[in-house]
């Protein structure tokens, strides 16, 4: 990566890419066929990583978190998007919503999950209810000093069966100068709660190790102290989450690149065709140089992102953006590196397929690419005031 790095930064990395060689890519290919990370492989994961200070890296130190910045954690989210999420899951980043954590939920959620005794699941999506948020039907109606839930949640994406879920769900409606709009509220829900049933959702053929979970709730009774943050407020914590969240899946993008385009250049300085080394055409050439030249801008508009967000004035749309051109330039990158492996490209022995396969979510998932455009183009309009 040409990005100008502390001595600091660059040990850190050294001391990850280290860990990814030895705890990670000699398991990819076997995860991958199973579609799961075996139980007892994730909690190897999860104590070397917790032995060597990479767990929960993104959290403070003032609630025992590694405490990196957001260009820091650029770079890590950067290393870990060449490997695969079902493994890489298990270095858990735990979401900052639970942050909002107060009272006794401190002990009982946020520490457990930086101490990697307890590992969440962020539940948002329905299946009526994706790039629309407040499509949402799941509701939570008010019984006394409770809460009863009912709805399903989908596409709930973990690198293992999750111990509790942060629930979204409607609690009432607001009158506003533009009309009703759904209060949303987000809920701490155990598994193995009454009410509260989780499974295993359909399988993805990207990044298969990462399994989804399909949730449901049928009058799922929870407390008044079970609610994160404020009534009402839910949809504010998640787009603190949703906007780094679309830096991460950016920063993801570059590493998983980078990690291809490796692959790519020593393919083609090696396989020949005609006597010559098949990147001495043009047409391996010109898309080598295509990839280089659109990893370098991707990069760029990720981390400055990160700056943004270090500094506090990141916007959605910074977020939008190196969103949706990493994910994007990943797509290119993946196609133009099978298309120069040829028919190897696309056969099992090799990860190309594999990283061609898994590059495709990068579009869909944290907001599909059409939700990027529109939340830019949305800022620069309101400039108008339109």
């Amino acid at each position: 990566m040409n990005y100008p790095m502390t001595e600091e930064q660059r040990m850190f990395l050294d001391s990850l890419r280290g860990f990814l060689e030895k705890e990670i890519y000699p398991h990819e290919a076997a995860a991958d066929r199973a579609g799961a990370v075996s139980v007892e492989l994730g909690e190897h994961i999860k104590k070397r990583a917790i032995a060597m200070g990479f767990y929960a890296a993104n959290l403070p130190e003032s609630v025992g978190g590694g405490g990196l910045d957001y260009t820091t954690l650029g770079l890590f989210e950067r290393e870990l998007g060449k490997v695969s999420y079902g493994l890489g899951g298990h270095l858990a980043r735990p979401t900052e919503l639970l942050l909002a954590c107060e009272g006794d939920q401190i002990d009982r959620y946020l520490k457990p999950c930086i101490s990697g005794e307890k590992h969440e699941s962020f539940a948002l999506t329905e299946p009526g209810a994706g790039s629309d948020i407040m499509s949402m039907s799941t509701r939570a109606v008010a019984a006394g000093d409770d809460y009863l839930i009912s709805g399903m949640k989908h596409f709930i994406s973990t690198p293992c069966l999750p111990d509790f879920a942060i629930v979204f769900a409607v609690t009432g409606v607001d009158e506003t100068p533009r009309g009703s709009r759904k209060r949303v509220t987000a809920f701490l829900v155990d598994r193995g709660e009454k009410g509260f049933d989780i499974r295993l959702g359909p399988q993805c053929v990207s990044q298969r190790a990462y399994r989804t979970y399909e949730l449901s709730f049928d009058e799922c009774r929870v407390s008044k102290a079970q609610i994160l943050g404020e009534e009402g407020e839910g949809l504010v914590l998640a787009d603190k989450w949703l906007g780094m969240g679309r830096v991460w899946v950016g920063a993801q993008s570059c590493g998983k690149a980078e990690r291809l385009m490796a692959l790519a250049v020593e393919w083609a300085a090696n396989r020949k065709q005609f006597g010559k080394p098949i990147g001495s055409f043009q047409g391996t050439s010109f898309k080598l140089a295509d990839m280089a030249t659109e990893l370098q801008a991707a990069d760029l508009l990720v981390m400055h992102a990160c700056q943004k967000a270090d500094q506090g004035t990141m916007q959605p749309e910074d977020a939008a953006m190196a969103k949706l051109y990493a994910s994007e330039m990943v797509g290119r990158v993946a196609d133009n590196t099978v298309q120069i492996f040829g028919g190897m490209g696309l056969m099992e022995e090799l990860p190309v397929e594999r990283l061609w396969r898994d590059a495709r979510i990068e579009r869909i998932w944290d907001g599909t690419s059409e939700i990027q455009r529109h939340i830019i183009a949305r800022s620069l309009l309101r400039q108008q005031g339109a």
